[in-house]
C-alpha cells in the first residue's frame, strides 16, 4: 500500500528550521518499518519541499508555501491506500485524517496496527 505518514511538521516550531527538521525526522522514523512490511511510505513534505523551492519559496508560511504544502498532501491522499497518523498537534495532519475518513481510506494511529508491520 501507499501510506501517507501524517503528523506535526511546522506545528509548534515557531517556524524554526531546526525544529521543523526534527519534526521531519520524526515523520520519517516509521518509513523503514512500513517499507519492510511491503508498503511504500510517503510524506507530504517530501513532495512539497522541492516544489516550493523550485517555485521560489523563500519563507515558511509565505503565500507560495500556503499554495503548495497542504494541497500536495490532499493530492497524495487521492493516491494513498492508508494514513499513519503520528502523535502531536497538527491541523494539517488532522485535516489529512478528516479527508481520509471522508474517502474511506483507513487511518492508523499506531504503526503496529498497519497490516504487515511486525510489532
Amino acid at each position: 500500500m501507499l501510506i501517507l505518514i501524517a503528523g506535526p511538521y511546522r506545528s509548534g516550531t515557531s517556524d524554526d528550521p531546526v525544529r521543523m527538521a526534527a519534526n521531519l525526522r520524526r515523520l520519517e522514523a516509521p518509513s523503514y518499518a512500513l517499507f519492510k512490511a511491503g508498503h511504500t511510505p510517503v510524506i507530504g513534505e517530501w513532495v512539497a519541499l522541492p516544489v516550493w523551492n523550485a517555485a521560489g519559496g523563500e519563507h515558511v508560511g509565505d503565500d507560495l508555501y500556503e499554495e503548495i504544502f497542504h494541497p500536495v498532501a490532499h493530492r497524495l491522499l487521492a493516491l494513498c491506500d492508508g494514513v499513519l497518523r503520528l502523535p502531536g498537534d497538527s491541523k494539517g495532519a488532522d485535516n489529512d485524517v478528516r479527508i481520509a475518513h471522508e474517502r474511506g481510506i483507513p487511518v492508523w494511529h499506531d504503526l503496529n496496527d498497519v497490516p504487515g508491520v511486525a510489532g
